[in-house]
């Protein structure tokens, strides 16, 4: 099995050439394909002056150009940079600085915030805009497809080290900024042998690909099918009826979808007559799913369920809750709250404030070692220290327990990260922005229960000064939010208090605001 991002294409282009490696807009792509461009796009760089460590960015909605770039820049050592287009200019315009990006690409659809943003762009030499399939790339553009053409499809033949960074995925910052999570090749190929053991994937394996591909949620289940030579069919992003249409079309074997996805996906009209028979997995994960909607896609769907456990920082899932352990009437019914029990080669622990081990059932922080842990956050010591200790353990922030059987149970939130329809918000960058409008005096986010997208964020804000109509307020401050960040980071509502409650440090206590929304709910996480 190759070592290096570089080495799975150059390996499945030798041996499975003439294989579909992606469908993408009715499209199929060899992996001898593939290669080719990568190689192209890997000259290029080159030409550049792009190499080893050179970071190189991509702003668009899932594109088979995002994979050109990942192993182009893998076969000169460069690291691929992937911003979400969920984000606002201004935290798009932060992410590619704070990398350091001297090429960005960007697709047609979101040329609006590259025109926003890039006179901000500190580091940026390039730009070149996808025109797939949003319409053609405007004149005064570069195009990215004339760009790769222009070089010659030669592999430039340099090798690269399994521990080099290959994947740069940014999380929000507790802190308010994001971080960028390193993740070498070694990480990234670390638990495919495992995976595909228990998700029984191989190169048969028909994989559906529609989460965004800036999170590992989509890449990550991409390289799954990219590793085994397996065809993979990927959608621009969640287009319910389109995927409805493609799992019978294309005979679609296997997918990741967030639990929100398969809520939406049991409404969507023709859903009761699709042919869903090519079936075999669905893996779900980052915020509960309902018993309902698990019973009934399992229904639905007629395939086995496993639900995954894992962070950027762990690329992905190190902890799978199997099939077997679905069965909502059968003898482990009460496995359904579980995380599920750690893949081989992933060390699990649950401590104390003081980083000791604590016996099964007994709640606190999670950590983890694994071989697919991070490299650290780019350009930051100070986080990485903090977050990876001398031995290994990364600490997830996530509060849970162990049973005597192994499965892990997450319990509670130790940091106050938000997550909504799989999506990471860390309140102290809402706070942030939010405290810049001349409303409020003082302000607290944090995560409350909603069916759909698992929490929903909500500010408990302090008026400054004496407000006659505090709905018009919370309106603009809703709005004001709207301008500044991403629209999943932005609340959903405000409620009012006079005061916030401190301890004596001046820290806020969000356990107690968050104690009323969630009075009566078993899990207090997404």
């Amino acid at each position: 099995m190759a070592t290096t991002l570089a080495g799975v294409i150059r390996e499945q282009a030798a041996t499975n050439g003439d294989a579909v490696a992606f469908t993408f807009e009715d499209i199929d792509t060899s992996y001898a394909d593939l290669d080719r461009a990568s190689n192209r796009v890997a000259q290029g760089l080159a030409a550049a002056g792009i190499g080893h460590g050179d970071r190189v960015a991509i702003l668009d909605h899932n594109t088979l150009d995002f994979f050109e770039l990942l192993f182009g820049a893998a076969k000169v050592g460069a690291v691929l940079v992937p911003v979400n287009w969920r984000l606002a200019p201004p935290e798009v315009a932060h992410i590619v600085n704070d990398a350091g990006a001297s090429l960005l690409v960007v697709g047609t659809e979101l040329l609006g915030v590259l025109d926003a943003i890039e006179d901000e762009l500190g580091t940026v030499e390039r730009v070149l805009v996808s025109d797939a399939p949003a319409g053609p790339v405007p004149p005064e553009r570069e195009a990215y497809a004339a760009w790769r053409d222009a070089h010659d499809a030669i592999d430039p033949g340099i090798e690269t080290a399994a521990d080099d960074v290959a994947l740069q995925f940014y999380t929000s910052g507790t802190t308010g900024l994001p971080k960028g999570a390193m993740l070498t090749s070694s990480c990234i190929l670390a638990l495919v042998p495992t995976a595909n053991e228990a998700l029984g994937l191989g190169r048969d394996t028909v994989s559906l690909v529609v989460m965004p591909l800036f999170h590992v949620a989509g890449a990550g289940w991409a390289l799954f099918g990219l590793c085994n030579g397996a065809r993979n069919v990927m959608l621009r992003g969640v287009d319910l009826p389109a995927i409805l249409e493609a799992i019978p079309k294309y005979g679609v074997t296997d997918s990741v979808f967030v639990p929100a996805v398969l809520q939406f996906l049991l409404m969507t009209p023709g859903v009761e007559d699709t042919d869903f028979s090519s079936l075999r997995t669905i893996v779900y994960g980052a915020s509960p799913i309902s018993e309902d909607v698990l019973v009934r896609s399992i229904e639905t769907f007629g395939c086995r369920f496993v639900q995954a456990y894992g962070l950027t920082e762990t690329n992905g899932a190190v902890v799978l809750l199997p099939a077997e352990d679905h069965d909502p009437h059968g003898p482990n019914r009460h496995r359904l709250r579980a995380a599920g029990a750690p893949l081989p080669g992933v060390e699990i622990r649950v401590v104390d404030d003081e980083g000791t081990s604590l016996p099964p059932g007994e709640v606190g922080e999670i950590w983890i070692r694994s071989p697919s842990n991070m490299a650290g956050y780019w350009n930051m010591p100070e986080a990485t220290a903090e977050a990876i200790t001398a031995d290994g353990w990364f600490r997830s922030g996530d509060a849970g327990y162990l049973d005597d059987d192994g499965y892990l149970y997450i319990h509670d939130r130790v940091k106050d990260m938000i997550v909504t329809g799989g999506e990471n918000v860390y309140p102290a960058e809402v706070e942030s922005a939010l405290m810049a409008h001349p409303g409020l005096a003082d302000v607290a986010v944090i995560g409350v229960p909603d069916e759909r997208w698992g929490e929903t964020v909500k500010a408990i804000c302090v008026c400054n000064g004496e407000v006659e109509d505090r709905d018009a307020l919370a309106r603009d401050v809703l709005a004001f939010a709207r301008e500044r960040l991403a629209h999943y980071k932005c609340p959903t509502s405000v409620d009012w208090v006079d005061v916030l409650p401190r301890n004596p440090s001046g820290k806020v206590l969000k356990k107690d605001l968050r104690e009323p929304y969630w009075q009566g709910h078993d899990r207090r996480v997404s």
